[in-house]
């Protein structure tokens, strides 16, 4: 069963491929962007603690977010495969990843990294920033994201090597999904 790993910058589509992919496979897509939203709407202390953070356009710390996942991965939907969007960000959680599917036996099969050059990225966050409301995604919050991102998650890349398959998001969302299924077919 498929276990992919979905990488890319905010804004570049993980979201919309890891659900497509999801519901076509029938395996739960685990994002902690999802699982926090949903705590911070529920105004846990998770949620609240959460919130703090992407106030401000910065990355939940590295043990938070792993201890999500492994949570996550431990239920019993996994086992037949996955979809991890947005998860790892930093090498230290792909290192923690490894780990803990090492200890599943769950080990990925593909990852996948959907490249869409910043500029582009800005316009379509501030796009989706006024569709859903989100106050919280200013153009200085959006901007404070992407270079949290290349600081930090962009070393991913070279982490996986030459197990990264890049994907041009820059066309419209069938021909994305396409190019994606064409990568794991």
């Amino acid at each position: 069963m498929p276990r992919v790993i979905l990488m890319g910058p905010p804004g570049a589509g993980k979201g919309t491929q890891g659900e497509i992919l999801a519901d076509e496979w029938q395996v739960p897509k685990i994002a902690p962007g999802d699982i926090f939203r949903a705590e911070i709407k529920q105004s846990t202390a998770l949620g609240l603690k959460v919130k703090s953070y992407s106030d401000s356009g910065r990355l939940v710390p590295d043990e938070v977010v792993i201890e999500v996942i492994e949570s996550r991965l431990r239920q019993p939907d996994t086992q037949s495969g996955w979809i991890l969007d947005g998860f790892p960000r930093t090498v230290a959680q792909a290192e923690a990843l490894d780990v803990l599917l090492a200890d599943l036996s769950q080990p990925y099969d593909s990852v996948l990294n959907i490249d869409v050059p910043d500029a582009v990225l800005i316009d379509r966050l501030k796009a989706r920033a006024i569709e859903q409301g989100r106050a919280d995604d200013t153009e200085e919050v959006i901007k404070n994201r992407l270079e949290e991102y290349n600081a930090k998650t962009r070393p991913l890349l070279e982490f996986y090597g030459n197990k990264v398959k890049q994907i041009d998001g820059t066309p419209s969302m069938p021909e994305v999904t396409e190019a994606v299924k064409k990568f794991l077919a």
